[in-house]
């Protein structure tokens, strides 16, 4: 029971602000979802020269549009038991993966920022993060198109939010860029082919400028140790020698979520360990 008089206007008054709250956060999540929906098409079309808006969502299989009602996100994947309704054709696992990891990023941002331009300059970096993460490891590229204009939005987004100053995002950018296109040019000197491919090199400059200089020092630490821990698992499983190509930007990416969630925290702690 609510009781009466002010404790129960205060009760209701947090019940609907409880329910508000909930909402929103359901909200975020939907919005992800349909997010996601759209960054696999970026997925599928920018490696292939395609466009993004032209012509609508279809079948790669038999090219068959792609109903409204087939196109819901997570839902219709479950609904056509991964198959296209028209040509049986088999719907990658990635679809629905891609859709979750967008809705959980969203989710995740707006209980962190609310709503705010830090939730949506933010989301603009994870959504452009999980297409090249997801390019990357299918093709070994990291698109231009995406990175160059995310290191300008993100020098842009510098002046607007209030976790980062522009000479911060700037020195992120220079040390980015400018670290990783040093060692990858230090590689090709010492052993005679590319080690670290030049969308390495803008994915990073991108990351600086969204997260800062700190945070690009932070995301090549852990990316580095990601990256080596996982890489070496994977030649062994393979078979392969250290000459195995290994795509470095998923692990990038990585470390740039980690910086942007657990920076501070990591940091904190590294300092007291060290004191």
């Amino acid at each position: 029971m609510l009781g009466s008089g002010p404790g129960r206007w205060a009760g209701l008054l947090n019940l609907s602000l409880n329910l508000n709250l909930a909402m929103l956060n359901f909200i975020s999540i939907i919005f992800g979802a349909i997010v996601g929906s759209f960054l696999n098409v970026c997925i599928y079309r920018i490696p292939r020269g395609e466009s993004i808006v032209f012509p609508g969502s279809h079948c790669p299989h038999c090219q068959r549009s792609i109903p409204f009602y087939d196109n819901i996100p997570l839902v219709s994947y479950l609904l056509l038991r991964a198959r296209c309704r028209y040509c049986q054709g088999s719907i990658s696992i990635q679809y629905p993966l891609v859709e979750g990891v967008t809705a959980l990023s969203s989710f995740l941002l707006f209980s962190r920022f609310g709503i705010s331009w830090s939730y949506l300059f933010y989301f603009l970096f994870l959504a452009s993060l999980v297409v090249i993460t997801v390019i990357d490891l299918y093709h070994q590229i990291i698109p231009d198109v995406i990175s160059l204009p995310g290191v300008g939005i993100g020098l842009i987004a510098s002046f607007i939010l209030p976790q980062l100053t522009f000479l911060n995002s700037l020195i992120g950018v220079l040390l980015g860029g400018g670290s990783l296109f040093l060692v990858a040019t230090l590689y090709q000197w010492l052993f005679k082919r590319e080690g670290m491919g030049g969308g390495d090199v803008k994915l990073l400059a991108m990351i600086g400028a969204f997260l800062g200089w700190k945070s690009v020092i932070l995301t090549i630490l852990l990316s580095s140790l990601i990256g080596s821990m996982i890489g070496v698992i994977v030649m062994v499983i393979k078979g392969k020698d250290f000459k195995y190509a290994i795509p470095f930007g998923p692990f990038l990416s990585l470390g740039a979520v980690l910086s942007l969630f657990y920076g501070e925290n990591l940091i904190r702690w590294y300092l007291y360990l060290n004191q």
